[in-house]
């Protein structure tokens, strides 16, 4: 069923209350002055448009938001012919990137039925200037917390991957060592060795006092501005078809032709701030594809320049919009705090979240990707720990062997595992089955 978005549909968001004022106290002498209001400058930015009725596409025509683009417009330039690597093996390439883990998904089954035709159809649209980004699909995760979720259609998804290979091994060889997600051999595991081995440094092995100071930004993808992240772009890319199709996919709204899946209670526990649904044009980028995980990276490459090289903090991990500092003194601490906010509003309109503030002592334990950086160990965080108890107890006995098999490489990327891989086996085998002595591996 087609519907517009107007004022006529189903709101299923409630006006923004009041920010919470729930902001971690830091410790030490400059902890006074970070409580604030609240962040509130996405809930500023909300629309008053409404989100489609779920199971319903939201048409192309439908009510937009107030501003203009900035960006240029996409330009009928032949790729192909001028030499800016525009190829069918390109397209292809991009496809097998595309498909490795989504080859079972009905939209990855219906292009590979006619591929050639597809990436033939493709390679036109792009040499011509006739390519548009498609519809895309928005549903709701629950866990760990609610959040929409935006899957471009699987045509788009190629286009994606095919500006990434072309892209982003030229910026990735500009970002720091100490910047994680969505790079190529940096994920979770790596963040956390990667702290774990600056927390040694600083603390020589444990035997010094250090702090640590940990920092969040505020519904970070939700508040990109797309007006920001062009020059940015233009820094690193020089092929002009490239960098307009690098500002197409930016400037593109999703809204503007959406299908919406889920469940009307689902969506109404997305807080506003955090809807891409309630941003006005020129901010949000959707989370869940892959062009967005890399302009999200190259969005903050420029807090990671100014951390390492302003301010001249040796020991920063940055994972997303996550991101720790260490010191021996908290008041240096506190001033780098301050000096990053700064930066992130006048540079590049962004905030941190005032309740996900932390300074404390390292030796209590450093909460980081999912692992807490302990004394001479590192720990899966019990809250995982208990969450995968549960759902092994409580699943479907066919999805056991499986999910057990991912909990177990979950838990394997800590140091010290050995206690919680025996409680996950234990679990595991009363439900029936079988698991290794090393405690690594479910078999059905």
């Amino acid at each position: 069923m087609h519907a517009t978005d107007t004022a006529g549909q189903l709101d299923l968001f409630s006006p923004a209350g009041p920010a919470s004022g729930a902001a971690a106290a830091l410790i030490g002498p400059d902890s006074e002055g970070l409580r604030r209001p609240g962040v509130t400058s996405a809930i500023d930015r909300s629309t008053p448009a409404t989100t489609p009725t779920p199971g319903t596409r939201a048409s192309t025509t439908a009510t937009r938001t107030t501003g203009t683009r900035t960006t240029r417009t996409w330009r009928a330039r032949s790729a192909g012919r001028t030499g800016e690597g525009l190829s069918l093996a390109t397209l292809l390439e991009a496809w097998l990137d595309c498909r490795r883990h989504k080859r079972n998904t009905a939209s990855a089954r219906e292009f590979e039925g006619r591929q050639e035709e597809e990436l033939a159809g493709l390679h036109a649209d792009l040499a011509s200037g006739a390519y548009r980004p498609g519809p895309s699909t928005c549903f709701v995760i629950t866990r760990p917390k609610p959040r929409e979720v935006w899957a471009a259609g699987f045509r788009d998804r190629v286009i994606h991957h095919a500006l990434y290979n072309r892209i982003g091994p030229r910026f990735e060889a500009s970002f720091i060592a100490d910047t994680c997600a969505c790079i190529k051999g940096r994920g979770t595991l790596y963040g956390a060795r990667r702290l774990e081995a600056k927390v040694r440094a600083i603390t020589a092995n444990w035997t010094r006092r250090a702090w640590y100071l940990k920092l969040d930004v505020a519904n970070f993808f939700v508040s990109i501005d797309k007006r920001i992240l062009p020059p940015l772009l233009e820094r690193r890319i020089r092929e002009p078809f490239w960098m307009d199709l690098a500002e197409l996919i930016v400037a593109h709204d999703p809204r503007e032709n959406v299908i919406v899946r889920g469940r009307a209670d689902e969506l109404a526990r997305i807080p506003p701030a955090k809807s891409l649904f309630r941003q006005d044009a020129h901010h949000g980028l959707p989370i869940g594809n892959l062009s967005s995980q890399f302009f999200a990276n190259v969005y903050l490459d420029p807090l990671d320049q100014h951390v390492k090289h302003q301010l001249r903090a040796p020991h920063y991990v940055r994972y997303v919009d996550d991101f720790i500092l260490l010191h021996e003194d908290p008041r240096q601490l506190n001033a780098w705090r301050a000096a990053i906010e700064r930066f992130l509003e006048e540079r590049l309109q962004l905030q941190l979240n005032p309740a996900k503030v932390v300074l404390q002592p390292i030796a209590r334990g450093v909460d980081f990707v999912g692992q807490v950086v302990k004394p001479w160990r590192r720990t899966i965080r019990r809250r995982t720990v208990h969450a995968t108890l549960a759902r092994i107890s409580s699943m479907p006995a066919e999805d056991v062997p499986a999910a057990a098999n991912s909990y177990f490489g979950l838990l394997r990327q800590a140091s010290h595992s050995g206690r919680d891989r025996a409680r996950l086996a234990r679990a595991v085998m009363r439900r029936g089955v079988a698991v290794d002595q090393r405690l690594m591996k479910a078999y059905p």
